[in-house]
């Protein structure tokens, strides 16, 4: 089994740690050994270092990381696109850190998926084929991929997001849950889709864009 950790211990923490034991369980339903040894989670909040989440112990900081010689899988559990790079660009840094791609066993996807390091894929998602996903990107509960969709680094969907065929969501864009994403769009850098949005147009670089059909009400650096 490969060494796991879990960065962030808030809510999505524990169900990432709740679709790892469902990889576990469905690679013992298989006859086959467990994949993932769960050694606890990580965490900047020094007030939890030295207690537990749902059983497992909140070690430390990703510093914890250094002591250990062998070789560890992480896997970072925080919505944030934001946190979530630089907590990926600090563990990039360790020799012995791998980063670890989850994908719940519910999750049905072609063998014509790329999907990069450090990805989340939980429950109930539908990926179809010749579709690209990056690195540590996160797909929440019951979405749907549609052929020719690229999701670059860092994207977050939240639950609930249906994406149509030939879309493209640049690098650190956050779609809030329920959002509805029309063929052939593309989503600019680091933006934000409000939840509820349907997505009929395309959307440029650091906005927030809500409603619909989804329009811009902000910019930002």
């Amino acid at each position: 089994m490969k060494k796991l950790f879990i960065v962030g211990t808030g809510g999505f923490g524990r169900e990432v740690l709740w679709l790892t034991r469902r990889i576990n369980e469905n690679q013992c339903l298989k006859g086959k050994e467990e994949l993932w040894d769960i050694s606890g989670f990580l965490d900047n909040d020094m007030t939890l270092h030295g207690t537990e989440k749902d059983g497992y112990p909140v070690l430390g900081d990703c510093d914890v990381l250094q002591s250990f010689c062998e070789e560890v899988y992480v896997v970072i559990a925080i919505a944030s696109t934001k946190v979530r790079r630089k907590v990926a660009e600090e563990l990039s840094g360790y020799s012995n850190v791998r980063f670890a791609t989850l994908i719940d066993p519910s999750v049905i996807l072609s063998d014509r998926v790329e999907i990069g390091e450090g990805c989340i894929i939980c429950a109930g998602t539908i990926i179809t084929v010749d579709i690209v996903i990056g690195k540590h990107v996160i797909i929440n509960l019951d979405c749907t991929l549609g052929h020719d969709t690229i999701l670059e680094d860092f994207v977050t969907v939240y639950p609930s997001v249906n994406i149509s065929g030939n879309v493209n969501i640049c690098e650190g864009v956050e779609v809030g849950t329920g959002t509805q994403i029309i063929q052939g769009k593309k989503i600019g850098r680091q933006s934000i889709i409000g939840a509820g949005a349907v997505v009929v147009k395309d959307i440029p670089e650091k906005c927030t864009a809500v409603g619909v059909p989804a329009k811009t009400i902000k910019y930002f650096e």
